[in-house]
């Protein structure tokens, strides 16, 4: 969602009407309107569920299924998105600050159109 709401948002579509139309439709489940809200919003601390935890989460995960040989190409990219934002000095942030990554690399941080002052080099 983090990505999805930065690439509007450099497209000119305001992020909570964005928000509205895919929690609305789509991304109608309580995961991600708890979460998309806080992306929209740029509201990540206090953590939820913080960078380092989730971290650990997925990499768990990602050992069960190379034990039962599943491939899991999603769970890979979001570890090492998430490996990132440790690298990038973003460990006590909510695990959605991924949005804030998304945006950062999207140019939106400190453009204006982005309420978070800066990202740490990710």
């Amino acid at each position: 969602m983090g990505e999805v709401i930065a690439l509007l948002r450099k497209s000119g579509v305001d992020a909570h009407v964005a928000f509205d139309v895919l929690t609305g439709s789509l991304f109608a489940l309580k995961v991600h309107k708890t979460y998309g809200v806080k992306i929209v919003d740029e509201r990540y601390s206090p953590p939820g569920m913080t960078v380092p935890l989730a971290v650990k989460d997925v990499r768990l995960a990602l050992a069960e299924a190379e034990r039962e040989a599943v491939p899991m190409p999603a769970a890979s990219l979001i570890h090492e998105r998430l490996v990132a934002m440790v690298a990038g000095a973003l460990p006590a942030l909510d695990w959605s600050a991924l949005g804030l990554l998304a945006a950062s690399e999207a140019g939106l941080v400190g453009t204006g159109t982005s309420k978070q002052a800066a990202c740490p080099s990710a």
